[in-house]
């Protein structure tokens, strides 16, 4: 069944520069971590300043926040958190086998990267800045809780309310992807001055290691920039 995002007209007025690359995952077979993840894990903490553009494109998101009014010394984009972690502990943790992956390509290519299992959707996910009433299910201390979206905060969101809040910052527990999980989304969000073709390399990377986890995945991409929506 297709699954297309939406990325709202206000968004690109925020930044014309942003762009996403959509993966939609059918017939995955996930499971826990194991030697092939712990590999991408380790390889993407070696190569944290492989990318060239690397701490240019984390500063673009901190100006990208900036601009919704959100503090990114605070609540970093979900790529420069990540990059924080692997540079404090040398290492990341294990998830599951495909968190593992997107984990992993995340931290190598400097690039937020949100994976979500498509059976908890309420209808297709939509990009938009929040009027201030949605609502966002996370936990605090343990316990479930619901929190709201602030006015005019980029976030993530269904029919259901907000699914990742601060554009790519912190993920909602309903949508998470776990060993269970069979049917997926993912997205990769990249700004200047990331190169798009390292944006679509993250793509294939991405692809070649679900077809590793699981040979008989099917895949559908869709390029998103301004203007512009691409099937591949």
């Amino acid at each position: 069944m297709p699954f297309h995002p939406q990325i709202a007209p206000e968004i690109f007025a925020l930044r014309p520069d942003f762009a996403a690359l959509s993966i939609h995952a059918e017939h995955v077979r996930n499971g826990p971590s194991d030697t092939h993840s712990a590999e991408w894990l380790g390889n993407a903490c070696r190569e944290l300043d492989a990318a060239p553009w690397a701490e240019a494109h984390l500063a673009s998101w901190r100006d990208a926040y900036r601009a919704f009014g959100a503090k990114p010394q605070r609540t970093p984009c979900s790529a420069e958190a990540l990059r924080k972690r692997a540079q404090r502990d040398g290492s990341l943790p294990a998830i599951n086998a495909v968190v593992d992956l997107y984990n992993a390509l995340s931290v190598r290519y400097a690039l937020p990267v949100g994976g979500e299992d498509v059976v908890t959707y309420a209808g297709s996910p939509r990009l938009i800045r929040a009027s201030g009433n949605e609502p966002f299910e996370t936990v605090s201390e343990g316990a479930p809780k619901v929190e709201t979206a602030e006015q005019g905060e980029v976030v993530w969101c269904d029919a259901r309310g907000v699914t990742c809040r601060r554009w790519n910052w912190r993920q909602g527990i309903r949508t998470r992807i776990t060993e269970h999980s069979t049917e997926m989304w993912f997205v990769l969000e990249r700004l200047d001055p990331m190169p798009i073709d390292a944006l679509h390399e993250a793509g294939e990377q991405l692809i070649a290691g679900l077809r590793r986890i699981c040979p008989d995945v099917r895949t559908t991409q869709l390029y998103l920039a301004e203007a512009r929506q691409i099937s591949a």
